[in-house]
């Protein structure tokens, strides 16, 4: 997906701009579901390994549609916040945005921190 990430440290929220490609249209011109999961996921990935420095794995993810995503040649933005972190569990919150600024989808997410050795099991002995 070519995305790039960015930390804002007073809103404590990372963000990023997707430009969805046409081959990813639905029904209608709107953004296929599993592509704003993806997005959705992937920003929660990232936002907890920017406030852990340690790579995570995703235990659960709940994704509310609230409006279609329209594919109009315009960026969508995806933003992320962490709730909570209890032990190796960081909980989250994630928004898919049109241009406009209206969110269109969100998801609230757990992600499971991973010892070293374990990033390195699943990783290297697959």
């Amino acid at each position: 997906m070519n995305l790039k990430f960015y930390w804002d440290k007073e809103k404590k929220e990372a963000s990023t701009e997707y430009m969805p490609a046409q081959y990813f249209v639905g029904q209608g011109d709107i953004l296929h579901g599993a592509i704003q999961m993806g997005l959705l996921d992937e920003i929660m990935g990232w936002t907890c390994y920017i406030c852990t420095k340690k790579m995570a794995v995703t235990t659960t993810l709940d994704i509310k549609f609230l409006r279609p995503t329209y594919i109009c040649g315009e960026k969508i933005t995806v933003t992320c916040q962490v709730i909570s972190m209890e032990g190796a569990k960081v909980n989250m919150i994630a928004t898919l945005s049109n241009n406009d600024g209206k969110k269109c989808t969100t998801a609230t997410g757990t992600y499971h921190i991973l010892p070293s050795n374990k990033y390195d099991d699943l990783i290297h002995n697959k």
